[in-house]
């Protein structure tokens, strides 16, 4: 299993909770319908960011998401949240080697 993580600091407060409506009411759960993604997890952060993390079922699912569904996800993302010096976002990706739950 791939984790994707994708971090994101915004300056603005009202920038960042309508980032997090967008991410909550739609991109993360098309992340798992077109995407590949087999779970998807929005966090507040306790120094204010947002990460989404997305979990594929192997690197090349998420390579299969980088090269179709991303490039239409990403798009949609920018036009409605433009990159700028106020919005500053930082993507990651590693392998699940244990998980544990209760």
């Amino acid at each position: 299993m791939l984790v994707y993580t994708v971090r994101t600091m915004i300056d603005d407060e009202n920038t960042r909770r309508a980032y997090f409506a967008w991410l909550v009411n739609g991109h993360a759960a098309e992340v798992v319908s077109l995407g590949g993604a087999v779970r998807a997890e929005v966090s507040i952060l306790d120094d204010g960011g947002l990460e989404a993390r997305y979990v594929f079922p192997s690197r090349e699912a998420f390579a299969a998401y980088e090269a179709g569904a991303a490039v239409q996800l990403r798009a949609e993302g920018a036009a409605k949240f433009p990159p700028s010096d106020s919005i500053r976002v930082s993507r990651s990706t590693g392998e699940i080697r244990a998980a544990f739950a209760s």
